[in-house]
C-alpha cells in the first residue's frame, strides 16, 4: 500500500514504468508508447502480446511500431504468487514424454484419454496420466481441474515425491500452507535426495509460521543442488528469522500476531486482532471463500520493516503471504492504520479468491476500494489525465509496482482504484467477484473481463475515461 503522498501535480507517465525489456514497441499519435512481447498487424488493427495475452488497437491510433530486442516476461500470469518457487523436478515420471501427447491435444487435456489408461489396471500409467493432467493444468493457471488430477496420481500412487511436490505447491499455492505440509514431508521421506522436495518442504514451513525449519530445508537443498530462486529464499527467512528472534506471540480466532514486546502494549495489540477480526468478517460478506490457514500477522519497526521486506521506499506495509505491517509511533489503532489492516488482508482474500492469479491492477483496485477510499480529488486529475490520453495502459499495470518510483506507484494506485470503481459502480460487486473466479480457473485477465463485463482492456479503459469525465470533469 503506498504512503499517503502529494504529487499528483507531478503526475506524468514515462516509458521508464516498464522494467522489463521487451521485443516491440508501438508508437501510439498521442505520444504514449506501449511495450510488448510481438506485434502483427491483422486488417486494420495491430495484435499484441504481453505475456499469456493478446490485444489489439487500430491502426489510425498507431504512429508506427520498432520491432527488436528479447523480451523478458516480467508479467506473466504464472509469475503472480510472491515467491512461490519455480519447480524443475529432477525425476519424471515413468513413460511421462511418450503419454503426454496421448494425453495434451490441442492444448486440452482429453480426459477421455486418461479413463482409457486407468482401464488398463496399471497403477503406475494410471498415476502418470494423471499427474501430466495436473501439471498441465497447473501451469495453465487452472487450480480446480489441476487438484482434482493431482489427488487422482496419489490414489494411485500416494508416496510419489514428484506427485507430491506438484500436489504440495498447489496448495501452498492457493493459501493453504498448513494443509501443504504434511504432502511436502512425505515428499522428502520418499526422496531424500531430492532438491526440489526439500526446496517446496521450506516453502510449506515458510508460509506456515516455521520459519526455522524452513531455513534448514533451503539449507538442505541448495546442498543438493546450486539454485538462485532458493538462495533469495533463504536469504528472506534468514532476515526474517534475525529481526524476529525476540518476538513473541499471540492468537485470535483467524490471525497469529508476532511483536516485540517492548514495541507495542498489550492494550494495541488486541486493538490490532480486534480490528482485523472486524474486517475478516466484512471481507467474507464482501468477497467470499475466506482463506482457511491462520493468518500470519507481524508488527515491526519501520527499519525492521524494511530490513526484513526490502519494499520500496515508499511501501507502507506490504502482504506477501504474511501481513508484514510497520508500527513504529503508534499506540493505538489510528483510522489510517484501520484502512491499511483492512487493505492488507483484502489481499489475502483476492489471492484466494483468483489461486494467485490477480493482476496487480485488480488486486490493488479491489483493496482500496474496501479500505474504504474513494477517489477524492484524484478523480479529477485522473479525467485530466485520460482525456489527454496520457494515462497508464491497464495491461501495463498487471505485474508487480514495487519497481515504481514514488510518483508512478501513485499514478498506478489511483488508476486501479478508479478502475475497480468504474466497475462496482456500473456492474456490482458481483462481477468482481465473477472476474476473480475466471481467473481462478486460468483464464488471461482480458478474457475474464470479456467473460463478465463484456469488455476487454481498450473498451475498459474508454468506458473508464467516460465514467471520470462525467463524475470528475470540469
Amino acid at each position: 500500500m503506498p504512503r499517503r503522498v502529494t504529487f499528483l501535480a507531478k503526475w506524468l507517465w514515462v516509458a521508464s514504468v516498464c522494467v522489463a525489456s521487451w521485443g516491440d514497441t508501438i508508437h501510439l499519435k498521442n505520444g504514449r508508447t506501449i511495450l510488448a512481447d510481438h506485434v502483427r498487424e491483422n486488417g486494420n488493427r495491430y495484435e499484441y502480446d504481453i505475456g499469456d495475452d493478446t490485444y489489439a488497437i487500430p491502426k489510425s491510433t498507431v504512429d508506427h511500431v520498432d520491432a527488436g530486442g528479447v523480451p523478458v516476461h516480467a508479467g506473466s500470469a504464472a509469475a503472480k504468487v510472491a515467491d512461490l518457487p519455480t519447480f524443475s523436478p529432477s525425476d519424471s515420471l515413468a513413460n511421462e514424454g511418450s503419454v503426454f501427447a496421448q494425453i495434451v491435444k490441442d492444448g486440452k487435456v482429453d480426459s477421455d484419454v486418461i479413463a482409457s489408461l486407468e482401464a488398463k489396471g496399471n497403477a503406475e500409467l494410471s498415476a502418470t496420466a494423471n499427474f501430466i493432467a495436473g501439471k498441465f493444468e497447473f501451469e495453465h493457471g487452472n487450480i480446480t481441474r489441476s487438484r482434482d488430477y493431482f489427488e487422482n496420481a496419489l490414489r494411485f500412487q500416494p508416496d510419489n515425491s514428484t506427485i507430491l511436490v506438484y500436489y504440495a505447491a498447489l496448495l501452498v499455492r492457493t493459501g493453504k500452507a498448513a494443509e501443504a505440509l504434511p504432502y511436502a514431508e512425505r515428499a522428502v521421506r520418499s526422496a531424500p535426495q531430492s532438491p526440489d522436495a526439500y526446496t517446496m518442504l521450506g516453502y510449506a514451513q515458510f508460509a506456515s509460521d516455521h520459519t526455522k525449519e524452513a531455513v534448514e530445508s533451503w539449507k538442505r537443498s541448495l546442498s543438493l543442488r546450486p539454485d538462485p530462486a532458493v538462495e533469495q529464499l533463504l536469504a528472506k527467512a534468514q532476515r526474517e528469522q534475525n529481526a524476529e528472534s525476540d518476538f513473541s506471540q499471540g492468537e485470535s480466532s483467524h490471525f497469529v500476531l508476532h511483536y516485540e514486546g517492548k514495541q507495542t502494549s498489550e492494550v494495541f495489540r488486541a486493538q490490532i486482532l480486534s480490528a482485523l477480526e472486524s474486517d475478516y468478517d466484512d471481507l467474507s460478506r464482501d468477497l467470499g471463500n475466506p482463506p482457511r490457514d491462520s493468518i500470519l500477522v507481524t508488527l515491526y519497526t519501520e527499519q525492521a520493516f524494511f530490513d526484513v521486506t526490502h519494499a520500496p521506499s515508499w511501501s507502507g506495509a506490504i502482504n506477501d503471504g504474511k501481513l508484514r505491517i510497520p508500527v513504529s509511533g503508534l499506540s493505538s489503532v489510528t483510522p489510517e492504520l484501520a484502512r491499511v489492516l483492512k487493505h492488507e488482508l483484502a489481499h489475502s482474500f483476492i489471492n484466494q479468491l483468483s489461486a494467485g492469479r490477480c493482476p496487480t491492477w485488480l488486486h490493488e483496485g479491489i483493496a482500496q476500494m474496501l479500505e474504504p477510499k474513494s477517489l477524492g480529488g484524484d478523480g479529477h486529475q485522473l479525467a485530466v489525465l485520460f482525456k489527454a490520453q496520457q494515462e497508464i495502459p491497464l495491461n501495463a499495470l498487471e505485474a508487480s509496482f514495487t519497481n515504481f518510483s514514488g510518483v508512478q506507484a501513485y499514478v498506478a494506485y489511483a488508476e486501479s482504484l478508479a478502475a475497480v470503481s468504474y466497475i462496482n459502480d456500473t456492474y456490482g460487486m458481483g462481477d468482481i467477484q465473477r472476474i476473480l473466479q475466471q481467473l481462478s480457473e486460468g483464464n488471461p485477465t482480458e478474457a475474464a473481463l470479456r467473460a463478465t463485463i463484456h469488455s476487454d482492456y481498450g473498451q475498459l479503459e474508454s468506458e473508464l475515461a467516460k465514467y471520470l469525465a462525467d463524475r470528475y470533469g470540469e
